[in-house]
């Protein structure tokens, strides 16, 4: 398959120079309006390729058909999903994206900041890549290959498929999300607009990688109660609320259930900020487990630990609230056994090994999944993610043009 490799790239390096950092602290949608700077560039080039239905809302999603070109009346319609915005972990600020042709294998000093070094040692997977082309950032930003390679192989696999007819397939749905980083990249998705019945978002790492199973997630907010008195006359009668949390955090357990001490299927309990005053202290927690049961057992634990440290603290009291944020997709997939198993041909036809891995996290498709829409993840190449130190190889993402092209003529084939 002669998936264009000078222009893939082209539409990768000019992606990822425009600044689509979300915020987490927004309430608007979407979070940051320079998302839409990206959405509104990738409407006008489907148009240019001939995808006449491309449109970008004001939430910033951007949505287009591929129109059947087969004669089978009833081969499913299948969206591929990348999102537009960069994490909020690094800067995406003046991206200046490196293109190393041949790479040999050797350490390469970011040349913006020489501290930033990418090596075989730290990342062996550079290996897979010698003799090919890699792309970096110049050390001071992030690459933002987190998951705008995502964009640029559903965009060079849609120019594939306008440009070769004789690839028979169904109506294709394209679609570009905000603030998937954030949290909020399904807010505003209008399903009935998208009218797909499966999809895939290409969000994914190594080549061949295949991942239709996430962490289920909660969150859990600890309000602490003190009992307020004025410092210069509160003994035996001031109960801090902020000393309380301290000790809350301190009764924790020190080498397992932590994301610094698990992996693989085992979940955690993650602290992720403190917020408040002596009368009145708030803990945020995720809560993290592949099934619903560890997440109930997680809970369980974390309140009992809790209640018994505030239980030293006479006058002081404590609420616990759980909140619902997202559910493994493998509980929706499981359903339609024929999604993943699609995909995975699609990538063994690309000339890769399937590599079924689980995700210690959640994706567009974590949700989507559980609004009707069937998600697995695909791979881009994407290394080092959300990092200074963050790359690509080329012939991975090439290997994900491909796969899409393959997985469109798979549904046609078995419709």
């Amino acid at each position: 398959m002669d998936i264009n490799k000078s222009e893939l790239v082209d539409r990768f390096v000019r992606y990822v120079q425009i600044d689509t950092q979300s915020d987490p602290n927004s309430d608007a949608h979407p979070t940051t309006e320079k998302q839409k700077d990206l959405g509104k560039l990738l409407q006008q080039e489907l148009l240019q390729m001939g995808i006449a239905d491309s449109s970008i809302d004001s939430f910033g999603y951007v949505y287009g058909t591929i129109p059947s070109n087969t004669e089978k009346k009833n081969v499913p319609v299948v969206c591929f999903c990348a999102h537009v915005d960069t994490a909020p972990d690094c800067s995406g600020t003046n991206v200046k994206p490196i293109v190393h042709h041949n790479y040999n294998g050797a350490d390469i000093v970011l040349p913006d900041d020489h501290a930033q070094v990418l090596k075989t040692s730290d990342s062996p997977y550079l290996k897979n890549h010698i003799g090919g082309d890699i792309i970096t950032a110049s050390g001071s930003t992030l690459l933002g290959a987190d998951d705008k390679s995502g964009i640029a192989v559903i965009m060079q696999a849609a120019q594939y498929l306008i440009s070769n007819p004789s690839v028979k397939h169904g109506d294709i749905k394209i679609l570009f999300t905000p603030d998937e980083e954030v949290g909020k990249g399904t807010a505003k998705i209008d399903m009935q607009k998208l009218g797909a019945q499966y999809g895939y978002t290409l969000d994914g790492g190594e080549a061949g990688s295949l991942e239709d199973e996430t962490f289920s997630a909660d969150g859990a907010t600890v309000i602490i109660h003190g009992v307020i008195a004025h410092p210069g006359y509160a003994k035996d009668t001031l109960v801090n609320a902020i000393k309380i949390a301290g000790d809350i955090l301190d009764s924790l357990p020190k080498s397992e259930w932590s994301p610094e001490t698990t992996e693989g299927k085992q979940g955690f309990v993650h602290p992720v900020s403190v917020n408040g005053i002596s009368e009145k202290t708030t803990i945020q927690f995720i809560v993290r487990d592949f099934t619903r049961q560890g997440l109930r057992e997680h809970h369980q634990k974390l309140k009992s630990i809790i209640t018994d440290v505030v239980s030293k603290y006479p006058g002081a009291s404590m609420e616990y609230v759980e909140q619902e944020q997202y559910r493994n997709m493998k509980e929706m997939l499981d359903k339609h056994p024929s999604v993943a198993q699609f995909a995975a041909e699609a990538i063994q036809r690309s000339g890769l090994t399937v590599k079924k891995e689980s995700i210690r996290g959640g994706t567009d498709g974590s949700r989507l999944s559980y609004m009707g829409l069937p998600c697995p993840n695909i791979f881009t190449g994407m290394q080092n993610i959300h990092s200074k130190l963050e790359w690509i190889g080329v012939n991975d993402m090439l290997k994900a043009s491909e796969s899409i092209v393959h997985l469109c003529q798979i549904w046609e084939e078995k419709s």
